[in-house]
């Protein structure tokens, strides 16, 4: 079995995107290791409020950044990971990728990010063994120019054990329901486009973060416009009957951008079994059909098929059963990572050697054999699992070990002294 060491991001819209991705690694059956750079946050935030210049803030956030990378190191000399995947913005510096890979620890990223927006792609992409993207061209021709050459298109996906129907008590729909919402930041064309859209006199709560800046639509606004946890996602997109996803852009002249890549809402929203309209996206029809979401171009058009799906609620409910087939067909998070290690395996000539030499001693005490496979069902291993993997388990276990546990890491302890 694969060992995956997943380092999330300190905050933002990646770090449910990489619990996610541990959970679906565990689903597919690796061992998988979480890096909380999340623990971390509180301390790099505190810095902002020393009151001193840029500079010595700048240089005290980068000092800040390398330490958490080596902490980073120090858990994959910990766990031994066959593959450490960074998710978008995970705090891992260029010198701690150049040393994994001196080490020969294959590193991935998946850059669920707009590569014409977020443009820090370049300074690192090029130290990570793969990057995993969910754009295309001209995306990947400009990472093979700076010399990536195992880039990998992995579009967005859904968690079917979280993004789900859910049965939701009257107070829960009253709170998060409601004719038409939206859950997201508050880009630009969005500000401009909500704008126009209350017009129409619609039942719209807008939720998330960023709308600040635009008052006319503070009283949409729900919670004053604080971070919506996944949980409470899930309600507001169970609870909507029609959820708005309009895809973001900096740009007001074209409030509908017409652009690539596919986000993450799409798929949850389909999961959830939830209707939604969606704006049109040039990577969509390899992702769902027609008949599977109520797609806009314009916001003329999405004006209109608002008024149409109110009074349609049975073709809504129909469209988004066909929506909610597919991504459990074949958008899963499951899917994307065992997409993933098939093409790390593919390009990486040693991926999943590194414990081959891990096997169970043939010496081992019998009165041990006789817990461990109780042990494995309690850590949630596969009866295949090796030694090496139970050890990185126990070690990896929170609470107080078992004598089993303890015998062990012990027998683990005596073999790196004593045997060749």
């Amino acid at each position: 079995m694969h060992r995956i060491l997943v380092v999330l991001p300190l905050y933002g819209g990646s770090l449910p995107i990489g619990r996610y991705c541990a959970t679906a690694l565990q689903e597919i059956g690796c061992l998988v290791d979480t890096f909380e750079a999340p623990d971390f946050y509180s301390a790099f935030t505190a810095l902002k409020h020393l009151r001193v210049g840029i500079e010595r803030l700048e240089f005290l956030e980068n000092s800040f950044l390398q330490l958490v990378s080596q902490a980073i190191l120090a858990k994959v000399e910990q766990f031994q990971p066959d593959l450490v995947l960074c998710l978008a913005q995970a705090p891992m510096s260029r010198q701690a990728l150049k040393r994994l890979r001196k080490d020969g620890i294959p590193t991935a990223m998946w850059f669920v990010e707009d590569f014409r927006l977020f443009t820090y792609w370049r300074a690192f992409a090029p130290f990570y063994d793969i990057f995993a993207v969910i754009q295309k061209d001209p995306f990947l021709q400009e990472l093979e120019s700076i010399g990536v050459h195992n880039s990998l298109y992995l579009p967005m996906a859904a968690q079917p054990s979280f993004h789900k129907p859910l049965q939701l008590a009257e107070a829960e729909r009253t709170h998060f329901g409601a004719d038409l919402s939206f859950l997201g930041a508050g880009y630009p064309n969005r500000r401009e486009a909500f704008v126009q859209l209350m017009q129409q006199g619609v039942g719209f709560k807008v939720w998330g973060t960023e709308w600040e800046s635009e008052p006319r639509l503070a009283p949409l606004v729900q919670r004053q416009g604080e971070r919506i946890a996944p949980e409470d996602a899930v309600r507001i997109y169970n609870a909507t009957k029609i959820n708005l996803n309009l895809h973001s852009s900096v740009h007001t002249n074209h409030l509908v951008s017409n652009g690539d890549f596919v986000n993450p809402r799409t798929f949850e929203v389909a999961a959830c079994g939830a209707f939604q309209l969606v704006d049109q996206r040039s990577l969509m029809a390899e992702l769902f059909t027609g008949s599977e979401l109520a797609q806009f171009t314009s916001l003329e058009d999405l004006q209109n098929q608002i008024v149409y799906y109110q009074q349609r609620p049975e073709e809504c409910a129909e469209i988004a059963q066909r929506a909610r087939i597919r991504v459990l067909a074949e958008h899963t998070y499951a899917m994307r990572m065992q997409a993933l290690l098939d093409f790390a395996k593919e390009r990486l000539p040693n991926f999943g050697k590194t414990h081959a030499d891990q096997a169970w001693p043939e010496d081992i005490p019998s009165e041990l054999r006789a817990g461990i496979q109780e042990l494995l069902q309690n850590l949630a291993l596969p009866p295949t699992a090796s030694f090496g993997d139970v050890v990185s388990a126990v070690r990896g276990k929170a609470g107080q070990l078992s004598d089993l546990e303890t015998a062990l890491l012990f027998l683990d302890e005596w073999k790196k002294l004593y045997v060749k």
